[in-house]
């Protein structure tokens, strides 16, 4: 049977149209807001959901994601407080992917063999983890493939020719292109520049290519979709979640309707770019 990843990506062709991408920290406030807010992303219009592990050293990371992490952490956020979402998330969604996004130190410090265990059983269908190259998938990468979950790598502006073989070797799912050379949510990409990154990609694999980083706007989202399968924002639902907060950083009545908004305006602009997608 094709994986989650696979049967939404394949969903989003029959449409004509881009996959939207969302991310969220886990446990930012709290854990119980931030359940709230992974099931309503689905509603709003996700098709996938990234949802980020808290790391003190989050080194991809921009400020709002950053603070994010602290948040969730502060409020007793770690790994297996993670996977307990997941698992409740899943609970009520049988169908929508959910990619873990973080850094391997918590993954290591849990025990690898552990975490991939308990991230099956809560339903997590693939990871990001931006600090392991290819040069040591026996660390994670390849055990994580033995279980049948993804190991998505991202590919940068930098990613030149003769290292996007070894980028792509044994990335599953789909690839994960950083529109911008720098952290998240700090810049606008160049969206010419990011289709011709796109093109380029796909000369190498058949898997979905799709772009994140500095995507804010249904606009922005409309614009990346006309090339890519698939369009990530993550710093802009974080900064709204964090706006809607009260002063001492907690959730208010608002906060999950808050984020869930943002996500129907970018879905509306994925869907608006269906027409002109490229072939």
């Amino acid at each position: 049977m094709p994986s989650r990843i696979d049967a939404t990506f394949a969903r989003c062709r029959a449409e004509n149209r881009a996959a939207l991408v969302t991310y969220v920290m886990a446990g930012d406030p709290d854990p119980e807001t931030s359940l709230k807010v992974l099931e309503a992303l689905p509603e709003a219009g996700a098709d996938i959901v990234e949802f980020g592990l808290p790391f003190t050293d989050p080194m991809a990371d921009g400020p709002a994601i950053q603070a994010a992490g602290l948040r969730a952490l502060k409020a007793g956020q770690g790994v297996a407080r993670t996977l307990e979402l997941v698992a409740r998330f899943r609970a009520g969604d049988a169908d929508t992917p959910v990619v873990l996004m973080g850094y391997f130190n918590p993954i290591h410090t849990y025990g690898v063999e552990r975490f991939l265990d308990d991230a099956l059983a809560a339903g997590i269908d693939g990871l990001i983890v931006v600090d392991l190259p290819p040069e040591e998938d026996d660390e994670l990468c390849l055990p994580t493939l033995a279980k049948g979950l993804a190991f998505i790598r991202l590919a940068t502006p930098t990613t030149d020719e003769k290292r996007l073989p070894a980028v792509l070797a044994n990335t599953a799912g789909f690839v994960y292109y950083v529109s911008i050379t720098g952290i998240t949510g700090t810049a606008t990409p160049d969206f010419g520049k990011v289709a011709q990154a796109v093109g380029r990609i796909r000369r190498h694999t058949a898997l979905p290519v799709v772009v994140g980083f500095g995507v804010r706007t249904g606009a922005h989202a409309a614009e990346i979709a006309r090339g890519a399968d698939g369009v990530v924002v993550g710093s802009a639902l974080v900064d709204r979640l964090q706006r809607s907060l009260d002063g001492e950083g907690r959730a208010q009545a608002g906060t999950v309707e808050a984020v869930a908004g943002l996500v129907r305006e970018l879905a509306a602009g994925v869907r608006s770019a269906g027409g002109e997608r490229a072939a």
